[in-house]
């Protein structure tokens, strides 16, 4: 099982997965502090340090376990910072914006990952023969993860079920009466979401996605 472990590949890969989670978490919060609710903010959530947004099973124990079983797809979460949406000074439009925040930004972190992962492909004449290699190296193997990580963040977390970011916006989109009906599923998200995951279902809906998606940030 362990033929393969590459202790130092899983600790950059950890470190970018920590960057992707963290910066998640606070485009939530600063939006919504923007947008009028400063509950994170209180909280002491709108700080790029990780140590305040680290879940250990989300953020730790579930990436190890997908990567020690060879699953294609690494992902992982981060404790959700606290948004009191009743705060927020236009509650339909705020809520867009709060919600969409999260993947905005892990797509963003993505694309520019891409670029510098580019960028080091082709400089490599130039570290692979200098002293600067293995360092060069595991900088080349953290974009790549980061690419991959930061773009399964953003369409997992845009996938319309509650509670993912994906449900709430669908939520805002819908009239009023069909969105307190779509709400009403959020106290079965969570099920629904580790039924669609066992059956494979959004894996490969994820997998249709973000092949393209990600080929198209690595340059390939």
């Amino acid at each position: 099982m362990f033929h393969h472990f590459d202790i130092n590949q899983l600790i950059v890969m950890m470190m970018a997965l920590l960057v992707a989670v963290t910066i998640h978490e606070v485009a939530h919060g600063y939006v919504a502090f923007r947008m009028g609710d400063n509950t994170a903010k209180l909280a002491g959530r709108l700080t790029l340090n990780p140590i305040k947004h680290l879940d250990f099973i989300g953020s730790f124990l579930l990436p190890i376990i997908l990567k020690l079983s060879g699953s294609p797809i690494i992902f992982g979460y981060a404790k959700p910072v606290p948004v009191n949406f009743a705060n927020l000074r236009d509650f339909r439009t705020g809520t867009l914006c709060v919600a969409s925040a999260g993947a905005l930004a892990n797509l963003l972190l993505a694309v520019i990952s891409g670029w510098l992962f580019q960028l080091m492909l082709y400089t490599e004449s130039w570290w692979v023969m200098s002293i600067f290699k293995p360092i060069a190296v595991d900088f080349v193997n953290l974009l790549f993860f980061s690419v991959v990580i930061n773009s399964v963040l953003a369409v997992f977390n845009l996938i319309p079920v509650p509670p993912l970011d994906g449900g709430r916006i669908l939520a805002m989109l819908l009239p009023a009466q069909l969105r307190a009906q779509f709400l009403q599923i959020e106290r079965f998200g969570m099920i629904i979401i580790i039924f669609l995951l066992l059956t494979n279902t959004i894996g490969r809906i994820l997998s249709l996605l973000l092949t393209p998606l990600i080929n198209i940030f690595l340059g390939r």
